[in-house]
């Protein structure tokens, strides 16, 4: 109050251009102490009625920070579908663990699958549920580039339908990439183009096998050669590329693939490494990351930066993305009317393609906003309730029965720490 009237009396003292400048001053005073009393009355007021005065404060404050954490993101996104341990360690093999299991049941729960079609077949964690859980299934094809997995998933489902007397399903397995789907079903007997596929799916990560073979080269925590294919029979390798493809490419895979903020420091790196002979094993490469990171926050920095990396090598010695985004046409091109695709993805590059394609693929004119398109709450979707899913997006020629992707539940997060990045999406046929 004296300060006030202090400063209300100097400024008549003033001169008028002087006064100008003065009053806003005096104005700002005036509005910052009418807020600093503001809280304390309100407060008060809440500790009469019984409130909790830390409480009153809390809501009376300004947020300090409007944007919604990563976890806070994520629980948007959790799945709905309740986790069955004993059915999830059922079909877990060694060395490999199905990622979403259930959500991945839950999204083929459709009232007649007869026709499936696996384009990721790995260790056949996801295709054996399927098998069991529809005995109206006629058809079975699985694809995997990796050859070894398919004989190992091979034995597995064959073991399966001879102990279940399935004999009436019919169960082929190739060691083809998805991108071929097409050609693959053109060349079974039973002609499934004619009338399409009930269900495909797609599990775009690398498997633990091959995570922990590490004569494979994926993993940044073991010592191995630096090959990365997921075909064996292919020629690119990751030693290649760092040891003799350009230094400018080299760069524009860290970025661009990698997503790395520090892709020209590492590039420079890998460079100068030619001088020394080049990187010719995992444990060299994820060296030469930990002693460029070594500012950036420890061992968790430099184990994220050199996972980046490996991320990037891999997407281009496979040429992982623009596979998957003619893929996903092939796929939807398959499908039977009411047929249903769904993909998991690991990384925001693959999912972003997921997305965009599903939208184009519903409407098929090219547009990519999410608003252009009808969202309608997805409460009830084939069979039942369908709580995994929140939304669905309804276009011309397919509905997304996922606008927002599924995430893992926290009781899978637990037992599967790999799993924490995978998301699900899903896209029915018209």
């Amino acid at each position: 109050m004296a300060t006030n009237r202090l400063l209300s009396q100097s400024a008549a003292f003033l001169h008028p251009r002087e006064n100008n400048l003065f009053l806003p001053l005096f104005r700002l005073h005036t509005r910052q102490r009418s807020q600093l009393r503001r809280p304390l009355s309100t407060s008060r007021d809440a500790v009469r009625r019984g409130g909790n005065l830390k409480l009153a404060i809390k809501k009376i404050a300004p947020p300090t920070n409007c944007i919604p954490s990563p976890e806070h993101l994520k629980r948007r996104t959790r799945s709905g579908v309740e986790f069955d341990r004993d059915l999830y360690e059922r079909y877990a093999s060694a060395g490999h663990v199905p990622v979403m299991f259930c959500e991945v049941l839950e999204a083929f729960r459709i009232p007649r699958l007869r026709s499936f079609v696996d384009c990721t077949l790995g260790a056949a964690g996801h295709s054996s549920a399927i098998i069991e859980a529809h005995r109206e299934l006629e058809l079975f094809v699985g694809l995997d580039v990796d050859t070894l997995a398919v004989d190992k998933a091979r034995t597995r489902i064959e073991a399966l339908v001879s102990d279940g007397c399935r004999e009436e399903l019919k169960v082929y397995t190739h060691a083809r990439n998805f991108k071929y789907i097409k050609a693959v079903l053109d060349g079974v007997d039973e002609n499934p183009l004619s009338e399409g596929v009930d269900g495909i799916f797609m599990d775009l990560g690398i498997s633990s096998m091959q995570v922990d073979n590490l004569e494979r080269g994926f993993s940044v925590l073991g010592d191995g050669p630096l090959d990365m294919r997921m075909d064996p029979q292919a020629t690119l390798k990751a030693e290649d590329i760092l040891n003799s493809w350009p230094e400018a490419e080299v760069g524009r895979i860290l970025r661009d693939y990698g997503e790395e903020s520090n892709w020209w420091f590492l590039q420079e790196k890998i460079i100068n490494a030619r001088k020394k002979g080049g990187l010719h094993s995992t444990r060299e490469l994820v060296d030469l990351v930990r002693k460029a990171s070594g500012k950036s926050g420890g061992r968790l920095g430099w184990i994220k930066t050199a996972t980046r990396v490996f991320q990037a090598l891999r997407i281009v010695v496979n040429d992982e993305l623009q596979t998957l985004e003619n893929a996903l046409y092939a796929c939807f091109d398959c499908l039977s009317s009411g047929g249903r695709l769904a993909v998991i993805s690991f990384h925001s590059l693959e999912d972003r393609i997921v997305k965009k394609a599903f939208l184009d693929i519903i409407e098929n004119e090219g547009e990519d906003d999410e608003e252009d398109y009808t969202v309608k709450r997805n409460d009830k979707i084939g069979t039942g309730t369908q709580i995994w899913s929140k939304q669905k997006i309804v276009g011309r020629n397919g509905t997304i029965l996922t606008k927002r992707p599924i995430t893992p539940s926290e009781d899978e997060e637990r037992l599967n720490r790999r799993c924490r990045s995978a998301k699900l999406r899903v896209i029915q046929k018209h």
